[in-house]
């Protein structure tokens, strides 16, 4: 029981989460383990915190989900400062301001998917899953 306990842990997403919202951030944290097959590691609130945690943790995360609008800064500030990161790195955004103009802005500063939080958690959720089952 506890080898396939650990083995789970293994293969879940170690994944960042930056959402402002405490009853959004405890909700999608429960879906993403249970439905997405992603361990929320850390999270934070701002722009500035969220920052700080990748900067001292580059190594130490599989998936960073990023809302647009936060406490402070903004998501959209986020994603310029974090251009660089390794390949196996994936970054989405989650947000109810998922637009057409946004969509391309986060693409255009890197990130791999955007949903809009109010329409696309199933399908954030199973793109999560499929990055688990490789290519």
């Amino acid at each position: 029981m506890l080898a396939r306990r650990r083995q789970r842990l293994r293969l879940t997403l170690r994944t960042f989460l930056v959402e402002d919202s405490e009853i959004i951030r405890t909700n999608l944290q429960e879906a993403l383990l249970e439905l997405g097959d992603a361990r929320v590691i850390a999270h934070a609130d701002g722009e500035v915190k969220a920052r700080a945690w990748l900067e001292e943790h580059p190594d130490d995360w599989d998936l960073a989900v990023i809302d647009l609008f936060l406490k402070e800064g903004s998501g959209l500030g986020l994603l310029r400062s974090q251009r660089s990161r390794a390949p196996a790195q994936k970054v989405v955004v989650l947000s109810n301001y998922a637009t057409r103009d946004m969509r391309e802005r986060c693409v255009r500063l890197g990130v791999d998917a955007v949903f809009d939080k109010s329409t696309e958690l199933d399908d954030m959720l199973a793109w999560c899953r499929s990055l688990r089952q490789g290519p």
